[in-house]
C-alpha cells in the first residue's frame, strides 16, 4: 500500500469537509443537479477524447499503482541481478532456471535468457515490452489529466447554467442569495475533483512510470551484462548510478565481495 497516496487524498478531504462544517450543514453544499452535471459532463467529455478500454485501463493502472507500492527499490534490484551475475559466472546460464523473483519484468528477462535466445532477440523483446508500459503509463496519465482539465470547465457550465436560472426569478429577491449558493456549488465540484483527484493522480502516475522505466532499464542493462559474462563487482559500479549517492554506501558489500 502506498499510504502516502491514501492519506494525502483522504487530508484533503477532510480538511475540504472541516471548512465546510466550521459555519454551516453539509447539507448547504450538497446539490445533486449541479453534482450530476460535474460528473456526467466530466465523463462525457473524457469518452470524447478517449477511447472506453483506454479509461478503464487508467482507472485499473491508477488502483493498481498509485495506491499500492509494489515497485521493487533499485538497490534491491542491483543486489538481486549482482547475485545472479555471480550464478551466471560459476553456472553458466542455465544455473538461472529455478530462480524466481517478485519482479515480473526480471522474470521475464531471465526465461528468455534460459530458453536460450539470442542477446539480440532478448534485447528486442525487453524493449518493446518497456516502450509498451511507457505507453500504458502516459495514456492513464493523459486520462486523468484530461479529467482534471475538464471537471472545472464543465463546473463552470454549470454555474452559467444555475446563473442563467437566477436571472429568470429576479422578481423575487429573496430567492436569489440561495439561487446563487447553488450555482457557484458547481465550480465548487469540478474545483474538487481536479485538484483534490484527478491532478494528484496524474502526477502519480507520472512518477510511478519514471520509477517503472528506471527499473526496466536497470534490469535490461543488467541482463545485457550478465549474457556478456560481466564481472559482478564491475556490474555493481556500472548499475550504482541507478540509485542516489546517499544508498551507494548499502552497495558497498556487494562491490567488495
Amino acid at each position: 500500500m502506498d499510504i502516502l497516496t491514501l492519506v494525502g487524498l483522504l487530508a484533503g478531504i477532510l480538511i475540504v469537509l472541516l471548512a465546510m462544517l466550521a459555519n454551516a450543514s453539509v447539507l448547504t453544499f450538497l446539490n445533486l443537479p449541479g453534482l450530476a452535471i460535474v460528473i456526467g459532463g466530466t465523463a462525457a467529455v473524457t469518452l470524447i477524447k478517449f477511447r472506453l478500454p483506454s479509461v478503464m485501463s487508467a482507472f485499473r493502472l491508477a488502483m493498481a499503482s498509485a495506491f499500492t507500492d509494489r515497485m521493487a527499490q533499485p538497490s534491491e534490484l542491483i543486489r538481486e541481478v549482482s547475485s545472479l551475475a555471480a550464478v551466471v559466472r560459476k553456472e553458466g546460464i542455465l544455473g538461472l532456471e529455478n530462480h524466481q523473483t517478485n519482479t515480473e519484468f526480471l522474470q521475464k528477462a531471465i526465461n528468455l535468457c534460459v530458453d536460450g535466445h539470442p542477446p539480440e532477440l532478448i534485447e528486442e523483446i525487453l524493449t518493446h515490452e518497456m516502450q509498451q508500459t511507457a505507453e500504458r503509463y502516459d495514456v492513464a496519465e493523459r486520462v486523468f489529466r484530461g479529467i482534471g482539465e475538464s471537471a472545472p470547465a464543465i463546473g463552470m457550465l454549470g454555474t452559467l447554467v444555475g446563473l442563467v436560472q437566477m436571472l429568470n426569478t429576479l422578481d423575487d429577491p429573496a430567492s436569489i442569495g440561495p439561487a446563487m449558493a447553488i450555482a457557484l456549488l458547481t465550480t465548487l465540484y469540478g474545483a474538487f475533483i481536479a485538484q483534490l483527484i484527478a491532478l494528484p493522480l496524474a502526477d502519480k502516475l507520472q512518477l510511478k512510470a519514471e520509477d517503472e522505466a528506471r527499473n526496466q532499464t536497470l534490469i535490461a542493462t543488467s541482463m545485457r551484462n550478465i549474457m556478456r559474462g560481466e564481472n559482478p563487482r564491475v556490474m555493481t559500479e556500472m548499475l550504482s548510478s541507478f540509485v542516489t549517492p546517499e544508498h551507494r554506501s548499502a552497495l558497498a558489500p556487494e562491490r567488495r565481495a
